[in-house]
């Protein structure tokens, strides 16, 4: 979600202040001779940096004419380079909240979705960082080729030391270095969201599925865990099983040491072993 708020606002941000940027610089040129004195000379340069092509026209204090200068310098690649890779970011950044919002079922489906957007979302990491150090370092130079100094030393004029020359307007660099600093916002910005874009993809998920082993050796499930009812209900179930199992052991034991006896009638018994046992009977008839 912070993705889909912040990244659309911050390229736009980064390639705005760099690419609408207009700066004007002024010096003043006073001649010995008086001739021609508090001469105005305005430059203008803007964006994309061909300084090589601004021009201005300087008075040459010896005769009545004027020269025509160039500034030093082409930033025109890192300046164009840093708004290209601003702008889609940003149409990208939007086309990520549609899908986002709208087709959200289709983005996770089959594992394509997550798998694109890993991967563009680690190249605008990389196209970020490249892009923002070669314009910051190209920020730095610009500087350097519109220092108020180093514009006076390019006149004629100015070189010669009974002539004086001044810069009375400055260029504002706060837009610019506004560029840079959202420049690598978005560097963070793009590189913390691969770690969220990964989790959606099939490699991350495929690796939650199987355990791993912790530092005490034990595996660790990811799976879902039982519930207390569970727990209990096995619980019982197992002490059940115990009892059960000791009672026929106990059952099994005791019917193990009880004697055998036999239940029918033991004095018949005995009587017809007695009878059997006896000698042979003589019947004697009294006449």
């Amino acid at each position: 979600m912070c993705m889909v708020i912040f990244a659309p606002i911050f390229a736009i941000c980064a390639f705005a202040t760099c690419g609408g940027y207009h700066g004007l610089l002024q010096v003043k040129v006073d001649c010995a001779d008086r001739r021609q004195n508090n001469l105005s000379i305005n430059i203008d340069f803007s964006y994309p940096f061909r300084l090589q092509q601004v021009h201005f026209k300087a008075p040459l204090c010896e005769a009545k004419r004027n020269e025509i200068l160039f500034l030093d310098g082409d930033f025109s690649s890192s300046a164009q380079f840093f708004v290209v890779v601003g702008v889609f970011a940003f149409l990208y950044s939007l086309l990520a909240t549609v899908v986002y919002v709208f087709y959200q079922n289709k983005y996770l489906k089959n594992n394509r979705g997550p798998l694109v957007d890993f991967v563009v979302t680690m190249i605008f990491s990389v196209m970020w960082l490249i892009s923002s150090c070669c314009w910051a370092k190209a920020l730095s130079d610009i500087k350097t080729a519109t220092n108020p100094t180093q514009v006076l030393l390019l006149i004629s004029a100015c070189r010669a030391h009974e002539n004086r020359c001044t810069a009375t307007q400055g260029p504002l660099w706060s837009r610019l270095n506004t560029s840079a600093v959202f420049g690598f916002v978005n560097v963070v910005l793009w590189v913390g969201n691969i770690w969220f874009v990964f989790k959606e993809t099939g490699w991350y998920k495929t690796g939650q599925r199987y355990p791993t082993r912790s530092a005490s050796g034990k595996r660790e499930s990811f799976g879902p865990q039982p519930s207390r009812q569970d727990s209990f209900n096995q619980s019982r179930g197992e002490y059940g099983q115990k009892v059960h199992k000791q009672s026929s052991f106990n059952q099994s034991q005791v019917s193990f040491s009880l004697p055998q006896t036999y239940l029918g009638k033991p004095v018949m018994y005995e009587r017809e072993n007695k009878a059997a046992t006896q000698g042979p009977m003589i019947f004697v008839n009294e006449m």
